[in-house]
């Protein structure tokens, strides 16, 4: 009964995380989308829709995704986000990443890269996982490993009997790519961008488990979900 409240929790904090980054976009038809980490191109689909644009663009590094998401309509790159991409500078009005930065061994080429490649006034969507929700903490104090950094094998989920982890993408897809390498609490990844002279103009957080997702409204810093909207100026 437990486990069932918890996935949709679970699911229900997910799909106000999207909301949350689609509300953050602004209608632009000629517009010029990338998505770094597209998988099959969907999620791609989705915000190009909501922009009002036809030209997107993607990043993958498993090859099988990145075909399905060719055959979506996107142009997708196969390469490492980890390293310098062969995009041209000042390039793209949107910029999207979900799910992704805390998998990245090389944050700093992560993000000085999507300064590059952003046109001036263009903004990026970042989306992430927050080490400082409640239950990372409470998991901690308990002396478990934080549910956002169970996953460091293939195996199955390290040092956490209750993390849902268990290892199944990593085996089926890319053992290294889907394994968490950083996460970032909320004030860290606001302070990692304005390092690289982002302006934060926005961040929301949904998720507040345990308990109903919606109080991350009221206490954005120890809801799960991250949705950061940055501009380079």
């Amino acid at each position: 009964m437990f486990k069932k409240y918890l996935f949709a929790l679970i699911e229900n904090s997910y799909t106000q995380n999207s909301e949350n980054i689609v509300n953050m976009l602004e209608r632009q038809a000629d517009a010029k989308i990338l998505d770094l980490g597209c998988d099959d191109g969907a999620g791609v689909g989705v915000l190009a829709n909501k922009i009002g644009t036809k030209n997107m663009y993607g990043i993958e590094i498993v090859e099988e995704r990145a075909e399905i998401a060719r055959k979506a309509g996107v142009r997708v790159y196969n390469e490492d986000l980890n390293k310098t991409l062969s995009l041209d500078n000042d390039f793209f009005d949107v910029v999207y990443s979900n799910q992704v930065i805390e998998h990245l061994y090389d944050t700093d080429s992560f993000i000085s890269e999507i300064y590059r490649i952003l046109k001036p006034n263009g903004y990026a969507i970042i989306s992430t996982e927050n080490l400082a929700s409640w239950h990372n903490i409470f998991a901690l104090l308990f002396g478990f490993q934080p549910f956002s950094m169970s996953n460091y094998s293939a195996k199955g989920n390290i040092g956490n009997p209750f993390a849902l982890w268990d290892g199944s993408n990593a085996q089926s897809l890319n053992p290294t790519s889907w394994q968490h390498n950083r996460l970032f609490s909320y004030y860290a990844l606001k302070d990692i961008f304005k390092k690289y002279g982002f302006q934060i103009e926005k961040i929301q957080t949904s998720g507040y488990y345990p308990l109903w997702g919606k109080l991350s409204r009221l206490d954005p810093i120890h809801g799960h979900w991250i949705a950061v909207k940055i501009r380079k100026i």
